[in-house]
């Protein structure tokens, strides 16, 4: 079955919890269609030309909600703890203008950088060709678009309100550019039901999302199918991407988080063709790639690319 929700003061927050009531049910298998306006709680038209000082917001923005502006919570029936969730993602259709930005704020890159609190500020808006598959801006800047939502996850938990900043072992603020249309990204379930929540859509961002701002825009339409796989026991999230199987970690320090992800790749390969772990760290450091995913938002996140055309034969052992 195809569910459609719309965006509204009812159907968006900007903070998880696991005591949000879920604003859709669906069975496993079923797609859902939304849309989603960006992470800052903008209206999805904006008057040209764009300006950040001209910029409109949602008229039911959550006061004093500093999180991304979320769709959902989705439940899925018979979703319960310790199971996973698959969320494939089947189109991504991005607005047509977008944000960016860079220094001007505390975080720890930007003070190395000398970009922090009272330094130069660039901020940029961007008109969106999605026919063209390209943005552009007013500085004669242009680049290609690859849009992709960064928030797909669910409450930690915990009870409480959590922060949508920081991403978690639930998946969350991932930031990871390899989710694109025809990726499946694969959480543990946090609490009965999922409650998935989806926002902050991206035109396009490089790994590690330097600025801490990709091309911010509002997704016109979003759609992703949900599938149950109670037999699969995960501790932090994998993806099937069109890049290759994905595995992440998340952690204070990046060193940890590239352990997690690493350690997540080397049991993967394990599944798949059952090597030793030693086999598959040999057999790893050929062909998957350790990339950081993100170093912007209170945690570290890194993720390891299986490029499965490097590996042209694993034999039996």
């Amino acid at each position: 079955m195809r569910h459609l929700l719309s965006p509204s003061s009812t159907t968006t927050h900007g903070a998880f919890s696991r005591e949000l009531p879920p604003v859709l049910i669906v069975d496993s298998g079923d797609t859902v269609e939304v849309a989603v306006p960006d992470a800052g709680w903008h209206t999805f038209e904006q008057e040209r030309p764009l300006s950040f000082e001209g910029m409109v917001k949602l008229p039911w923005e959550q006061p004093g909600v500093v999180g991304h502006c979320l769709i959902g919570p989705i439940a899925v029936r018979g979703a319960k703890a310790g199971m996973a969730l698959e969320i494939r993602i089947d189109e991504v259709v991005p607005g047509s203008w977008g944000w960016g930005a860079g220094g001007g704020w505390d975080s720890p890159l930007n003070a190395a950088l000398g970009l922090g609190e009272g330094a130069e500020s660039c901020r940029i808006m961007w008109d969106l060709d999605r026919a063209a598959g390209l943005a552009s801006n007013d500085f004669g800047d242009r680049v290609k678009l690859r849009p992709f939502p960064g928030v797909v996850g669910m409450p930690p938990p915990a009870r409480g309100s959590h922060s949508t900043i920081p991403p978690r072992r639930w998946g969350g603020n991932l930031d990871c550019r390899e989710l694109i249309a025809g990726a499946s990204l694969f959480l543990p379930v946090p609490v009965d039901g999922g409650l998935l929540s989806l926002g902050d859509g991206h035109g396009t961002q490089g790994d590690g999302e330097l600025s801490g701002i990709a091309i911010e825009c509002p997704m016109e339409k979003l759609v992703v199918t949900l599938t149950l796989h109670p037999e699969l026991s995960l501790s932090h999230p994998r993806a099937v991407t069109p890049a290759g199987r994905i595995t992440f970690g998340v952690a204070p320090t990046l060193d940890r988080a590239a352990s997690i992800a690493v350690d997540g790749m080397l049991s993967w390969m394990g599944e798949i063709w059952g090597l030793t772990r030693s086999r598959a760290l040999a057999l790893a450091s050929l062909a998957v790639d350790l990339r950081v995913t993100q170093a912007v938002n209170g945690v570290l996140g890194a993720h390891a690319v299986l490029v499965e055309d490097r590996l042209v034969q694993v034999g039996p052992g």
